[in-house]
This record gives structure tokens, sequence and C-alpha cells, in this order.
């Protein structure tokens, strides 16, 4: 009878416990040096009374042998809330883990390097339009459209090529969705989506070798 009371008691006490709902951020950063605390990775929400400490929880201490990301497990965070409140119930949304950055601070760029890489990729890609059009011979359709428009045939057809060359600039702007810092409308631009698919395929990659590093250092042990 009294293993079955205990028991009964323990069900209640679990029935009764709080509950911490917690959704993991898919990447945070954290400066070099500093702790990683629960609320820089997740959003939680629980009883207040729960809720400070459990913000200022340390899940991770970053050391220099982690690079510059690391991977922190969903499996990781339960065991250090249980270590501090083991009867708390917890409730995960979202994805099991979050890709940490370890950043420093940036310095600020080089006016003179900036320059110099404007300017090689202008040259470059001028020197791209060019063989482009010397590959297509742009110059002798652009001959031939005038001719058959005027009659005449001539060696500059600038009434073409003029308003060509600046259609080009303006196509460029218009397809990219950029004059300089301003944006006309709320759509991504392909360059942003192909960096976007970038970044995605290096989370993906780190996520994986991550984990393969967990599971060997679980096998090691």
């Amino acid at each position: 009878m009294d293993d079955v009371s205990s028991e009964g008691s323990e069900a209640m006490v679990q029935a009764g416990a709080s509950c911490l709902y917690i959704r993991l951020r898919r990447k945070a950063s954290v400066r070099k040096g500093n702790v990683v605390h629960l609320s820089d990775i997740a959003q939680i929400f629980v009883e207040p009374e729960y809720e400070k400490e459990l913000s200022k929880l340390i899940i991770h201490q970053p050391q220099h042998e982690d690079g510059n990301r690391v991977l922190i497990d969903m499996m990781l965070i339960v065991r250090k809330v249980k270590e501090l409140y083991p009867l708390l119930q917890i409730e995960h949304f979202g994805e099991p883990h979050v890709l940490l950055e370890i950043y420093t601070d940036y310095k600020k760029p080089s006016p003179v390097l900036i320059g110099l890489v404007w300017m090689l990729l202008f040259i470059g890609s001028g020197l791209a339009i060019m063989n482009f059009h010397a590959d297509v011979s742009m110059l002798q359709v652009h001959q031939r459209i005038y001719e058959l428009m005027t009659g005449k045939k001539v060696e500059h057809p600038l009434i073409l090529q003029i308003p060509y060359s600046l259609g080009i600039g303006v196509g460029m702007v218009i397809f990219f969705n950029h004059l300089f810092k301003k944006k006309f409308n709320e759509e991504p631009s392909p360059l942003e989506v192909e960096m976007f698919m970038y970044q995605e395929n290096i989370n993906h990659y780190v996520i994986t070798e991550e984990y393969m590093k967990i599971h060997e250092e679980g096998d090691t042990k």
C-alpha cells in the first residue's frame, strides 16, 4: 500500500509540474569569449518563477578548439535544464538544434580596398559584356537592323547602340532590384536568393559535420 501511495503521489507531482516551452532559433551568434545563455539561442515560455534563472542558464562556454561555429543540440539543453529543475517538463518546438556563430569585432573596411575591388569587378564585368557582344556579332546585328529600318548602311548606328547600352544598365538594376542601398520592392533579387541558398548549404554541411563529431565522441566514450 505504501508503494502504491508513493507512486500515486509521484504521478500527481509529475502531473502538476510546470512546463517549459522552448523553440530554438535556427541560427544565433555570440561574441568570442562570452558564455552562451539559453535566452541567446532560444525563445522560452515558462512560469515567471522559473523564467529569470532559465534565461540566464549557461548552455555552452565556447573554447578555442570550437572554431567560429558550434552546433548546440536539444539534448544538451534538456540535460542542462534538468540539472537545474529535475521536475520541470519540457516541450520542444521547431528545429532540434541551433547553429551558433562565434564572432569577433569586425574592423572597418578600408576605402582603398573597396575601391580596388569595385574597379576589379567593373573591369571584369565590362570585359565579359564586350566578349559576349563580340561572340554574337552584336555590331553587325545593329548595322543590319539600322539598314532594314532606314535603307542606309552605316558603320556605327549610334541611334541603336546608345539606347541599347543604357538599357543594359537599367535592365541590370531592375533585375537585381537594387540601386546602391535602395530596393524597389520587398521581393528578393536573384543574387539574394543565390546567396541565401549558398548560406543554407554551408549551414547544412556544418550541421552534418558537427553531428558526425558528436557521434564519434559518443562512440569513443
